[in-house]
């Protein structure tokens, strides 16, 4: 792949990475929707991976009514060398969680919203039963809204899978993060094959639950600048179409803090479009890939249109009925 690292002059005269080149700029949040959504998730002490997760885009995605919540607490079990999300003993564990979820979500008239959660490994089926619970309570109370879920591994159990599944998510997203090479110091306790089959059975169960093959649309986001190589990272795009994937988003990993993974080089934005163009021409149906783009980012336009006609037509129906 072409381009360097993006370093400037240190004081000792050796060449240093600058905190981060010009490209690499976030919007100031700002604007009503984005002061609304952040008293509602304040007030209803809502967790967001938007925040927890130091995410750039937060201005933008909540300007447009699009927001990732974090359920299942605020403590994961993986420490991966990427996240900023905290890492501990986790203590939440409210089986309330998905009713007082959807109803917050239902008060912020989200247009789309990822539910997602840290990796639960003290838990029998890693919140599983959560995340199953709160799509479908979210389809009782706010029919129109596009549901994503972001989900962990779960080991590679087959139950909890199938559980999330049957709860019918529009999106299934599970991230491989990285390149198979560096999953290892990356992602603790994950494995790259692991990953690629909770896509592919997740594909098979939405077909099987519902009997339709466009049941759900898979996803899955890689970052760049970890020290992979331009032939590794086609060699990822092969391997997530060979599982059928749909969706995928490209982003450049930036350091949480000094404790974290250090950064080998920023990608400039003519790579990322060369990248998007290498996935498109093999088959994804939607590709972002950006400096700044995350694996939740621009979520509402990549819901099926199949599923966006039906939740609208759900949502008319129940509004002629004076029910919303």
């Amino acid at each position: 792949m072409g381009g360097g690292s993006f370093t400037e002059p240190a004081a000792d005269g050796s060449q240093a990475l600058r905190r981060h080149p010009d490209w690499i700029r976030a919007r100031i949040p700002s604007g009503e929707n984005y002061f609304e959504l952040k008293g509602i998730v304040r007030g209803l002490g809502l967790n967001t991976v938007c925040e927890e997760a130091r995410c750039p885009n937060i201005g933008e995605c909540w300007e447009q009514r699009t927001a990732t919540i974090m359920i299942l607490g605020d403590v994961c079990t993986r420490a991966c060398g990427f996240c900023a999300v905290k890492t501990g003993r986790p203590s939440w564990n409210d089986e309330d969680e998905p009713r007082r979820a959807a109803e917050a979500i239902r008060q912020m008239g989200l247009e789309h919203v990822v539910v997602t959660s840290v990796a639960r490994d003290d838990l029998p089926d890693g919140g599983a039963h959560i995340f199953a619970e709160t799509i479908r309570a979210l389809r009782r109370v706010s029919p129109g809204t596009g549901v994503e879920v972001l989900i962990p591994d779960f080991n590679g159990q087959e139950a909890p899978l199938r559980m999330v599944m049957e709860a019918g998510p529009d999106i299934l997203n599970h991230n491989v993060e990285t390149v198979e090479r560096l999953q290892k110091p990356v992602r603790k306790r994950a494995r790259y094959s692991r990953s690629l089959s909770v896509l592919e059975r997740a594909k098979a169960y939405g077909r099987e639950h519902t009997g339709r093959p466009d049941a759900v649309h898979t996803k899955s986001s890689l970052m760049v600048g970890l020290g992979e190589e331009h032939a590794e990272l086609s060699q990822v795009f092969r391997d997530l179409r060979s599982v059928d994937c749909d969706i995928l988003t490209i982003g450049q990993y930036l350091r949480p803090t000094e404790k974290h993974l250090p950064l080998a080089r920023y990608y400039h934005p003519t790579e990322f479009d060369d990248l998007k163009a290498e996935a498109l021409a093999l088959g994804f149906k939607h590709v972002e890939s950006g400096p700044l783009v995350r694996s939740s980012y621009h979520a509402r336009d990549q819901v099926p249109e199949s599923a966006r006609r039906a939740r609208t037509a759900g949502q008319a129906a129940l509004a002629a009925n004076g029910v919303v």
